[in-house]
C-alpha cells in the first residue's frame, strides 16, 4: 500500500529538483530574449524550444504556460497556475514580482536582471554549504575503513 506513494513521492522530488536546478539558466535565457527586444511570451517560448532536449521538465512547464497565453488565459492566472504546477519557491517569487512588474508597469527586464542575480547567490551559497558538508561525510568512511587499515600496518 505505501509503495505507490513512496514511488510518486520520490518522482516529484526529483522533478522539484530538475526543475530548481533548471531554472537559473532559463530564467537567464529569458532575461536576454527579453532585453534583446521580444515580448515575455515570445522570450518563453523561445527557451522552450531551446530547453527542450536539454531540461524536459523545465521546458515542459514552460511550455504549458505558453499554452495557456495562447488559450487567452490573463497573464496573472497562467504565471500563478505555473508557479502552483511546479511547487518551486523561487518560481512562486519570480511570478509574483512579474505580476507585479506587470501591474504597475515597471520594466520586466530589469525584474528579471533582478531576480536572475538573486538566484545565482542563491546557487553559491547552496554550493558553499554542500562544499562544508563534505567533511563531516567523509569522516565516517575514514574513521571505519582507512584508520584501521594503518593501524595494522
Amino acid at each position: 500500500f505505501y509503495l505507490p506513494n513512496v514511488v510518486l513521492a520520490m518522482k516529484i522530488k526529483r522533478r522539484k529538483r530538475d526543475i530548481f536546478e533548471a531554472f537559473p539558466d532559463s530564467l537567464d535565457l529569458i532575461m536576454v530574449c527579453v532585453e534583446a527586444g521580444l515580448g515575455l511570451d515570445s522570450a518563453v517560448l523561445r527557451v522552450v524550444e531551446d530547453m527542450r532536449d536539454a531540461r524536459p521538465a523545465m521546458a515542459h512547464g514552460y511550455e504549458l504556460l505558453t499554452l495557456e497565453l495562447r488559450a487567452g488565459l490573463a497573464r496573472e492566472k497562467a504565471l500563478r497556475n505555473f508557479a502552483a504546477r511546479t511547487g518551486v519557491e523561487d518560481v512562486s517569487m519570480l511570478v509574483a514580482m512579474l505580476i507585479q512588474a506587470d501591474r504597475f508597469g515597471t520594466s520586466v527586464a530589469e525584474s528579471l536582471r533582478v531576480h536572475s542575480d538573486m538566484l545565482r547567490t542563491k546557487r553559491q551559497m547552496l554550493a558553499e554549504e554542500r562544499a562544508a558538508k563534505i567533511g563531516t561525510k567523509v569522516l565516517f568512511p575514514l574513521i571505519f575503513c582507512l584508520f584501521p587499515a594503518l593501524y595494522v600496518v
